[in-house]
């Protein structure tokens, strides 16, 4: 399948009159876009062309749940008072914008090198970030959302899936609520898990919908995490990176695996 392919598709798909397209060859993203409120999503179609090389259609089906979901989220309203418990902290890379053509400047706060923290109203099926101007409207501040925030993802549930590779043993958290790798926000949760290790506890979020918390006993576990996150960050519909995290002294600092086995600070 080729870029001009997969547009026709999604077009296809998504298109109703009451939505436009506009497609930007130079850096190949395709914009959906509501006609009478001019708010929309840009998707970038080369990320999704990789996946379906993989997925197939599974690949198309994703994304076309992610923009409908997303069209809904901007229509619906949204309020910060009353939905106290909705409110939850999502990780993304630092790549990711930090603010929207249509409601400018979104909250965040810096994490790690690689991550930051962005704040989100949970709608059900999707959410929609949380914006300063939202904030300012219902007179809010970056301080109490945070600690909402913070709060609610430490009453998340945390069930895990081992697996045990080369005398090495990984953990899995994948519930696919949305927040998975947000649990790498809370503080006791790893502070409990770093305590059942034998060997060096390495942490990785490679998308967010999984977390994954390695126990590595020799060097073969490294290059281990290194294929497994880099698999898992490829394939994921939001992903956020490659690069795996030493949890020291309630500490995250971010390392680089080389090829043959040993980390490398970042």
């Amino acid at each position: 399948m080729t870029v001009l392919q997969l547009r026709k598709i999604l077009e296809e798909r998504l298109g109703r009159e009451d939505r436009l397209f506009t497609y930007d060859r130079e850096n190949e993203t395709l914009r959906v876009e509501l006609k009478e409120t001019k708010k929309g999503i840009s998707v970038a179609l080369n990320p999704i062309l990789s996946k379906w090389e993989v997925h197939k259609e599974k690949a198309i089906e994703d994304v076309v749940y992610y923009v409908e979901e997303g069209l809904t989220a901007m229509n619906a309203e949204s309020i910060l008072l009353g939905n106290e418990k909705k409110i939850y902290p999502v990780i993304r890379s630092t790549s990711f914008p930090t603010e929207t053509e249509e409601r400018g400047p979104l909250l965040f706060d810096d994490h790690t090198a690689e991550t930051r923290i962005f704040y989100a109203i949970d709608l059900g099926r999707t959410y929609r970030l949380i914006d300063q101007q939202m904030v300012e409207k219902e007179k809010w501040d970056q301080k109490r959302i945070r600690e909402i925030a913070m709060f609610n993802v430490r009453s998340l549930p945390t069930p895990l899936k081992k697996d045990s590779v080369s005398g090495n043993d990984f953990y899995f958290l994948n519930t696919n609520d949305g927040y998975d790798a947000s649990r790498i926000l809370n503080d006791t949760f790893l502070q409990e898990m770093k305590n059942k290790v034998k060997g060096t506890f390495v942490i990785s979020i490679p998308h967010q919908d999984v977390i994954i918390f390695a126990d590595i006993q020799n060097d073969t576990g490294y290059d281990i995490l290194a294929q497994m996150s880099m698999h898992f960050f490829t394939n994921g519909l939001v992903p956020i990176t490659s690069l795996s995290f030493l949890y020291k002294d309630g500490e995250l600092e971010p390392i680089f695996i080389m090829a043959k086995n040993r980390p490398r600070k970042e």
